[in-house]
């Protein structure tokens, strides 16, 4: 049994719907951040509105983790990838002077606030993930 089940289901879940609602809104008016950080607007917006597209195909997945957490390690461990590279290139682009700093709001909401709890869900899931990897090799 998975240590902490619920909370984790809890977690995906708000995850997912987050993700799913955030991605419609980046596809609705993709020039929000733009706006929001004073910088100029897209020449090309369907760029942001693609990243909506995929933001909120994370959280399809999201919500299959919160439907069958035992089985959701993996995408999980993508996820959570993804919410590290991204403040990395959003830091990138702050340093250079590309962004200005008030676009950390993109991180800190898409990302930062769910390292702890991706995490702990990928302790917590390890066990049963090591375990069903391992003994598909021994099945082969």
């Amino acid at each position: 049994m998975l240590a902490r089940r619920k909370f984790h289901r809890l977690v995906f879940c708000a995850a997912g719907i987050y993700n799913i609602a955030w991605g419609l809104y980046a596809g609705w008016d993709p020039q929000w951040l733009f706006r929001f950080a004073g910088l100029p607007p897209l020449n090309h917006p369907q760029i942001f509105a693609c990243l909506g597209m995929v933001v909120g195909l994370y959280g399809i997945l999201y919500l299959e983790v919160a439907r069958a957490p035992e089985h959701g390690w993996l995408l999980a461990a993508v996820g959570l990838a993804g919410k590290v590279l991204g403040p990395i290139g959003l830091a990138g682009l702050i340093w250079n002077g590309t962004w200005p700093r008030s676009t950390i709001v993109l991180c800190l909401t898409n990302d930062l606030i769910w390292w702890l709890p991706f995490s702990l869900y990928l302790r917590d899931a390890w066990p049963t993930f090591s375990q069903s990897i391992f003994s598909r090799t021994q099945d082969v």
